[in-house]
């Protein structure tokens, strides 16, 4: 039991950083119905600025900063990757041009920061502690909590702020929110620049439990991009179920079979939800006029 106990425990935590990312797809999606393919790289870029800059202050005064860079990153691949597509549109362009950046971020970071996975000091103390008779990290409890504050403040702020509005009515329907007055091309700019930065600030997150590196961006957000689809890629609520369904599947599977078939599980999942449901378990299904 007590086994089974710390194995939730780990998936949860893992779970919570697929459904930080995960997030991000369903913000720049609800805007522009565009994913960016290289949300990964954002994740593994916040990482790695933030690794440099914690050599030179404290991981708290770092995290605005890395938060400020991912917003930077994310405006830059809706600027070169993004708008072009849309303005022509490109039904599959965007595809292949967030794809196109997401390598290039990948190659420039190799560049600067080596292909070594390089470890990243944690803030909080190594050693475990008993949490609802499960044995964790304090670190592993600040990604849980961590990612759902992101979570919350975004929420928040779309409920709350006049921008936030702008950007239910542009994600409702852009055309008719253009009609309406708003820049529905500034809030598609502002919602990859807040999916960037959601991306990076899980990369800040998850690099003390394990290690920044130019390669750790791929992985996560490829299983990410599995957690949106299998939550729905228009809810939030999906986000965080698809998220620990996948993380607790994946440790599981790890521990009582093999790690060799840790990804299977997940894979499986994403199929079966397809054939089923394939709006995903929290999406709702759009009817496309014609």
């Amino acid at each position: 039991m007590d086994v089974l106990s710390q194995l939730v425990g780990s998936g949860v935590a893992l779970g919570m950083i697929y459904a930080v990312i995960a997030f991000g797809y369903q913000l720049t999606f609800a805007t522009s119905r565009t994913l960016n393919f290289g949300q990964g790289e954002a994740l593994m870029l916040g990482a790695l600025v933030g690794l440099s800059l914690v050599g030179h202050m404290s991981y708290w005064l770092m995290l605005p900063l890395v938060l400020l860079f991912g917003a930077f990153q994310g405006i830059v691949v809706e600027r070169l990757a993004v708008r072009p597509a849309l303005k022509i549109k490109s039904e599959f362009g965007w595809i292949m041009s967030t794809i196109a950046l997401g390598i290039i971020f990948k190659n420039l970071a190799e560049n600067i920061w080596g292909h070594d996975q390089l470890p990243f000091p944690s803030p909080l103390s190594q050693h475990p502690f008993s949490f609802f008779g499960i044995r964790m990290l304090p670190m592993q409890v600040m990604v849980i909590g961590g990612a759902l504050l992101m979570m919350l403040a975004v929420e928040l702020f779309n409920r709350r702020s006049i921008y936030g509005k702008a950007f239910v009515a542009t994600s409702n329907d852009r055309d008719a929110a253009g009609l309406m007055g708003i820049n529905t091309n500034l809030v598609i700019t502002f919602s990859y620049a807040l999916s960037s930065m959601t991306a990076a600030f899980a990369g800040v997150l998850v690099a003390p439990i394990t290690l920044a590196g130019a390669e750790m961006g791929a992985v996560l957000g490829l299983k990410a991009f599995a957690v949106a689809i299998i939550g729905g890629l228009n809810s939030g609520m999906g986000a965080i179920v698809g998220g620990i369904m996948l993380g607790l599947a994946e440790t599981l599977t790890a521990y009582y079979l093999s790690s060799g078939y840790k990804d299977v599980p997940g894979l499986v999942l994403l199929l079966i939800v397809l054939a089923i449901k394939p709006a995903g378990l929290f999406g709702k299904t759009a009817i496309k006029k014609v």
